[in-house]
């Protein structure tokens, strides 16, 4: 069998990341930065207020209180030029430029409120509630680096120097397909025979937290004719497919059976428990890579956790490799196969133990939905004794 480290090895040196492409700023969110953004001028770009107040000479403060004739309203977006001479105040909001003379900026709370008079009861520093001019960002300094994930905080420092578009690579397009002549869409009556389709669900929602964009397509009988068709339909719009179902040893494997003459996918047995059955390769004209996961739905939700999610960080332009793992004491013993590396479902707990969940078998998708990690044990370990440290994967 294969290794699971030689699996994914062979994976991320067939992917590519995705070419760039400029986008406006509304649709950068979850894309990756392929450019370096410099600003173009400080931030802020003038000196200005922190605070609703009253811009002042603090020299004018040597005692408190004292009362200073208002003279004047500033308020954010002003573009008038103002100035306060020695024993004047004005007025100003938060956000609006400091007048010319002013050194400090006395906060509302620290007075009366007055409009025409105003008495300051303490007293204020050269420099107290005001944000100079390019304490932020100096001009031309660099803000984002290319390879940063845009989320909230990113799109904001773009917004504020000024970009309009970003030059991005963007979240991968992923088509999701379900096989089995046994599956229903949820919603609809089961017949004798028949399950629910969770696996689609389950992995379209694993796209989409892993930053792809996913198409959940209908489901496909064990048909290979039928199949074939969905997969060429579904190509012009994918920029990686996944498959659920008919990879495994016995008769009516249908995506096997269709991919298997086209050379361009390998089907192998992949040393892990559960989720030995992999297929991967490229299909089509532009060479789309192909995931055909195995059916029973924790074998496929591991298989995207293990081999799927570091393929799409690649084609996000992101660091890839396997799942960081973190140290914890397993509080049961465990049992593993020789030979195989075993992903049991666990719950982490905040104390740095690690329980197994009752249920281990790879159909059992309540279980997994209890399970916050994975617990790994070596291939060549089949015992593990309550107490001793392991190594897991956070879900």
């Amino acid at each position: 069998m294969k290794s699971v480290d030689a699996h994914l090895a062979d994976i991320l040196a067939t992917v590519r990341a995705l070419a760039p492409l400029e986008v406006e700023l509304e649709q950068a969110l979850g894309t990756t930065l392929a450019e370096e953004v410099a600003s173009p001028v400080p931030l802020p770009p003038f000196d200005n207020s922190a605070m609703d107040g009253y811009a002042v000479r603090a020299a004018d403060l040597p005692g408190v209180p004292v009362t200073l004739p208002v003279i004047d309203d500033v308020a954010a977006g002003s573009g008038e030029l103002r100035a306060v001479g020695p024993g004047h105040a004005v007025r100003i909001m938060t956000g609006a430029p400091l007048p010319a003379g002013a050194d400090a900026v006395v906060p509302v709370e620290w007075t009366d409120g007055g409009t025409a008079t105003v008495t300051i009861g303490r007293a204020a520093p050269p420099g107290n509630a005001i944000r100079r001019a390019g304490e932020d960002v100096q001009a031309g300094e660099i803000v984002l680096k290319p390879g940063t994930l845009i989320g909230p905080p990113q799109l904001g420092i773009l917004a504020g120097v000024g970009r309009r578009r970003v030059l991005v690579r963007p979240r991968p397009r992923v088509v999701v397909i379900s096989t089995g002549a046994e599956l229903v869409e949820p919603g609809n009556p089961l017949g004798p025979g028949q399950i629910w389709d969770s696996n689609s669900y389950t992995l379209a929602a694993a796209v989409r937290e892993a930053g792809g964009e996913c198409f959940r397509v209908g489901i496909v009988g064990d048909d290979a004719a039928a199949f074939l068709d969905q997969l060429d339909a579904q190509l012009v719009r994918a920029d990686l497919v996944i498959t659920s179902g008919g990879v495994s040893m016995g008769a009516y494997e249908p995506v096997k059976e269709a991919l298997s003459p086209l050379g361009t996918v390998r089907f192998e047995r992949v040393a892990m428990q559960p989720g030995m059955p992999q297929g991967f390769g490229v299909v089509g004209d532009d060479q789309v890579p192909i995931f055909t996961l195995p059916g029973n739905p924790v074998s496929s939700y591991v298989s995207f956790v293990l081999f799927v999610r570091p393929a799409l960080r690649k084609m996000q332009g992101l660091p890839a490799g396997p799942p960081a793992p973190v140290p914890a004491r397993t509080t049961a013993p465990l049992r593993s196969p020789q030979g195989r590396r075993s992903f049991l479902r666990g719950i982490l707990a905040d104390d740095g133990t690690v329980a197994p969940v009752h249920g281990q078998g790879s159909h059992q998708l309540a279980a997994l939905a209890a399970a916050n990690s994975l617990i790994v044990v070596p291939e060549e370990v089949t015992e593990v004794p309550s107490g001793a440290f392991v190594q897991v994967i956070r879900l």
